[in-house]
């Protein structure tokens, strides 16, 4: 099986000799895109071929719906997206006054629409949740990541800081055991990269869908065989936040295609 290949050579990983643990230098820090063969890379490049795509067009249609009790679209408040939500994905997440502690662009756009529409919030990973994500995200293509800039938020990228660097699981491994200690190789055949944010929600063909950077975490953390944390939890919140502000000036790239 494909999983059993991938733990095996995670454990080749744990013993064959490493890189001396430690941060990535900003200047040598690279998008998931630098690591992804010609056609992924192709894919990506042109929006016809690109199958997030179609999670943006769906959001847009999403973004002019009238909805909830209230009867609103995000358009309502926000009008023409182009403009509005330009640079929004890429300071995400951000510190919510109200509730004292960050929220990604996930649980913003559920906090509009709970709180601004009365509608229902959109579950984790919901298509109607991916596509407005998709669409919010898309907007800031190719602008730079500003996120963890909050001094608000500097203990909870702290938090994230520790948890990327924190080893867990029967193999006892850490994020960085991987994207910054072994980046540039392989791992059950696919690409180790660095681990930088810039294209979420993106497209993985081995989902053969959309999905956010809480997915792929969560996936992470079942690979080196640990208790994966709740979608929405203070500890995903804290590591995306940590992750995004580690690639602050790298350009988003939403949606991206990855293997």
């Amino acid at each position: 099986m494909i999983f059993g290949r991938a733990i095996a050579a995670t454990i080749l990983l744990v013993v064959a000799p490493a890189l001396l643990a430690g941060e990535i230098p900003p200047d040598a820090r690279r998008s998931g895109y630098s690591f992804m063969g010609p056609d992924t890379r192709a894919m990506q490049d042109d929006d016809t071929s690109n199958p997030g795509m179609l999670f943006v067009l769906d959001g847009e249609a999403l973004w002019a719906k009238k909805t909830g009790n209230l009867d609103k679209a995000c358009a309502d408040c926000h009008g023409d997206a182009t403009t509005s939500m330009k640079g929004v994905a890429a300071r995400y997440p951000a510190f919510d006054k109200a509730l004292a502690r960050p929220v990604t662009l996930d649980q913003r756009i559920n906090l509009c629409r709970t709180n601004h529409q009365q509608a229902a919030a959109l579950p984790y990973e919901s298509r109607d949740l991916l596509a407005l994500s998709a669409f919010i995200a898309h907007q800031s293509r190719g602008v730079a990541i500003t996120a963890g800039d909050d001094p608000e938020l500097k203990p909870f990228v702290a938090q994230g800081r520790d948890l990327f660097m924190q080893r867990e699981g029967q193999l006892n491994l850490a994020c960085t055991s991987c994207h910054d200690d072994n980046f540039d190789k392989r791992l059950a055949g696919a690409p180790i990269t660095q681990g930088q944010p810039t294209g979420y929600p993106l497209y993985r063909l081995e989902w053969q869908t959309l999905g956010s950077i809480e997915r792929r975490l969560r996936s992470c953390m079942t690979g080196v065989r640990a208790q994966a944390y709740d979608y929405g939890s203070p500890e995903l919140v804290a590591l995306e936040l940590f992750l995004m502000s580690r690639a602050r000036g790298m350009p988003m790239e939403a949606p991206a295609v990855r293997p």
